[in-house]
């Protein structure tokens, strides 16, 4: 009871905190129908210097770490970036009423990782005084890149296996009754199909490019700014401009985009509303479910690796959140008819709002409870 009743005094401690303040507040005023806005263009920046700040202390850190450290942090990181693409693939996919390219397309967008979450994350650890490894942000592409490129790898074989079989036998045997209609040099029939289903899905497999779909998501704004930020703190020596221009204003530049968030998690709820109840639900228990998988991986990092309990955390936050910058138009690209309206209003809408508001202070709350520290 001494466990449960302390636990639950740091979590609700928490949600006190004023960057949680401003993404609720953002959510409020949204809702009062208020004309206040803020230019995209200051959003952006507003990001750009969050994800700078966090790639040069990383950098920083790796520049003086041993790399030995990272390596089996980043590899859970993988490994959890796919089993959500997975789990959404054989969860979300299975209900009534739900497309599967939908689903796994918000499972690539889930699997994804959110750089403002990151960014919210990494303050309220500080705010605590949590200790946490610096490169603790890099891990941010290892588990990003390998979600995006499930998702839109299981769309492609899921669509592969779609041609209706009744039209392949249909020209399969107008290719046998033509005399050889199919040409092996064009890989199908005379008028571009494919003769056989097995022949159809050598072509869709052949149409999946990893290299673009890593390059896509490398070149994505978010994660540009991280590993740039990342680059300059490992090769040159920022201290100086670190400590005197990117970390004194991090916290206000932060609150400034939870208000935005909020703002845009309530603008979405109307697109959320046309995809049914079944991507709610999921929206609502995959980030704690993810969540708690990165917490559980984390912990076994702990154990084996003394990873500490804020690097247990940020692995849970990055698990918890999902991509709201870089992920979407990878995925818009990547899985073309996917709904839109379905991953990315169940992400913004309910998923970055459970991630920040109650998956930062949880695991936060968890990680003081069970390794302390803080």
């Amino acid at each position: 009871m001494d466990f449960l009743s302390n636990f639950l005094t740091l979590f609700l401690g928490k949600l006190q905190s004023p960057t949680l303040g401003f993404l609720i507040g953002g959510m409020i005023i949204a809702a009062l129908n208020s004309r206040l806005t803020i230019p995209d263009s200051i959003y952006k920046f507003i990001v750009f210097m969050l994800l700078i700040k966090v790639g040069l202390s990383g950098g920083i850190a790796i520049r003086n770490a041993n790399l030995a450290e990272m390596l089996l942090p980043a590899l859970f990181a993988v490994i959890i970036g796919i089993l959500i693409v997975f789990i959404a693939r054989y969860t979300l996919a299975q209900m009534p009423g739900v497309k599967p390219l939908d689903a796994i397309a918000t499972g690539g967008l889930f699997g994804a990782v959110s750089g403002s979450t990151l960014a919210a994350g990494i303050t309220l650890l500080e705010t605590e005084g949590l200790e946490y490894e610096a490169w603790s942000a890099a891990l941010y592409p290892f588990m990003d890149i390998p979600a995006l490129v499930t998702a839109i790898v299981l769309a492609s074989i899921y669509a592969g296996k779609q041609k209706p079989l009744g039209k392949e036998e249909t020209l399969s045997k107008q290719a046998v009754a033509a005399g050889g209609g199919y040409s092996s040099e064009s890989g199908g029939s005379s008028d571009g199909y494919p003769s056989t289903a097995s022949e159809y899905r050598v072509q869709q497999s052949q149409r999946v490019r990893i290299w673009p779909i890593v390059k896509e998501s490398l070149q994505g704004s978010a994660l540009s700014a991280l590993l740039l930020g990342l680059a300059l703190g490992i090769f040159t020596r920022p201290e100086s401009v670190y400590e005197s221009f990117f970390n004194p204003g991090f916290r206000g530049l932060l609150s400034i985009l939870m208000l935005v968030m909020g703002m845009e998690a309530w603008a979405r709820l109307g697109e959320l509303r046309k995809v049914g109840q079944w991507y709610v639900l999921y929206a609502i228990a995959a980030p704690l479910l993810h969540g708690f998988i990165g917490f559980g991986l984390g912990y076994v990092a702990h154990i084996i690796t003394g990873f500490s309990p804020g690097g247990v955390v940020l692995l849970s936050v990055i698990a918890a959140s999902s991509s709201d910058i870089s992920g979407p138009p990878t995925l818009r690209a990547g899985i073309p008819k996917a709904n839109p309206s379905a991953y990315i209003g169940s992400s913004t809408a309910v998923g970055t709002p459970i991630a920040l508001a109650v998956c930062i202070p949880l695991f936060i709350g968890l990680a003081q409870a069970t390794m302390g520290g803080g």
